[in-house]
């Protein structure tokens, strides 16, 4: 945050005219075991909001990475507006959330809707194809579980 906010600053200062910063789009991150990550929107923030919304869940122990490495504990959550589909909020919990959180930012910086996010192709085997599947998963399209 205060690299952004330094940037924004020296930018403002230059008369540059800088886009400002959403702080709903910046990440958080917990650096444990398993690792948590989440940007935007909680569902409880979401419907406090007047969003009736569409949830998905992709568990790591389906996703072939996960499985190969032997790190099958935690999720990808993903709260959608229902009328639009547009991606509200992101919750990953497990192996690598902390970098996996980066895709989430931009497609919630960039207002991508659940069918932008299923139809993106993820390299496979990859642990973001968890959050291809949570995508789908909200809107009965997940193909592994």
């Amino acid at each position: 945050v205060a690299s952004a906010e330094g940037i924004f600053l020296v930018e403002t200062l230059a008369g540059l005219n800088p886009m400002p910063i959403n702080y709903e789009n910046i990440p958080s991150c917990t650096y444990c075991q398993p690792q948590v990550a989440s940007v935007g929107l909680t569902e409880e923030k979401a419907k406090e909001r007047g969003y009736s919304v569409k949830i998905g869940r992709f568990p790591f122990r389906a996703n072939g990475k996960s499985i190969a490495v032997g790190e099958t504990e935690g999720m990808v959550k993903l709260i959608f507006d229902e009328k639009y589909g547009e991606l509200l909020g992101a919750h990953i919990i497990g192996v690598e959330a902390t970098d996996m959180i980066a895709e989430l930012g931009v497609a919630k910086t960039l207002e991508t809707t659940h069918l932008e996010i299923l139809k993106t192709v993820h390299a496979h085997p990859t642990l973001s194809e968890a959050v291809m599947e949570a995508a789908g998963e909200a809107y009965g399209e997940a193909i592994h579980i």
